[in-house]
């Protein structure tokens, strides 16, 4: 009888230990992705430390936004730049309110390519970017839509990813057409056979200065549109 004993503590220990370690990993694994990203918390963190109580312009989406100053660029005193390096159109998503308390009159948005070259689903990333859109209108904010960039020749899987982000501009201009949003095609000036052009990237992915200057006359002609 002992022995049976000792052979059931033994199994129920087994048990419960499995049962912790499977919780445990359930826990990380329900982790939203966008926080495996390191840079997710960090500019946030910068987000909540930032002084400027108005922004009439807010510039939102990933590195590709992150990598020029926008008031800089376009001579302006009143735009926040909250693009972070990696992120995806989830965690943008769920970073709003730090649009929001600037009380802006328009937000420019770009997102996408980084959940792309993740594999994704478009769908998932297109339901996301029509939430992203509807709660900035909800809160009176002008959206306005810029296509993803295609990545350029030298970035790894760029012919097969390009694909996607065609068929994901495809969806976002359908939808800006359908709802009266305000879409620029970016990849119309900075593209060519559909990959982003070799002289307007370092590296596929992140711009040139020359690309910035394509990008910053394209969202000064909407602000112009709307007195901004």
């Amino acid at each position: 009888m002992k022995y049976f004993a000792i052979i059931n503590s033994i199994y129920f220990f087994m048990v419960f230990s499995f049962s912790i370690t499977i919780l445990g990993q359930t826990a990380v694994d329900t982790k939203p992705q966008y926080l495996y990203n390191p840079n997710y918390t960090l500019e946030v963190d910068k987000y909540k430390t930032y002084m400027m109580k108005q922004a009439d312009i807010v510039m939102i989406g990933n590195s590709l936004t992150h990598g020029i100053n926008w008031n800089e660029l376009l001579g302006r005193t009143s735009i926040s730049e909250q693009g972070i390096p990696s992120d995806i159109s989830e965690g943008l998503l769920n970073r709003l309110e730090y649009v929001y308390k600037l009380n802006p009159k328009i937000c420019f948005v770009m997102i996408g390519v980084n959940d792309i070259f993740s594999w994704i689903s478009i769908d998932v990333v297109f339901a996301n970017y029509k939430s992203i859109i509807e709660k900035l209108k909800a809160k009176n904010i002008i959206p306005v839509i810029q296509s993803v960039l295609y990545a350029g020749k030298t970035q790894q899987s760029a012919e097969n990813r390009n694909i996607e982000i065609m068929k994901l501009n495809e969806l976002l201009m359908q939808y800006a057409k359908e709802n009266k949003i305000e879409f620029i095609n970016l990849n119309r000036k900075m593209s060519t056979s559909n990959f982003l052009k070799q002289e307007l990237t370092y590296d596929g992915i992140h711009l040139t200065s020359e690309g910035f200057q394509i990008w910053g006359r394209e969202v000064d002609k909407v602000l112009r549109k709307f007195s901004l």
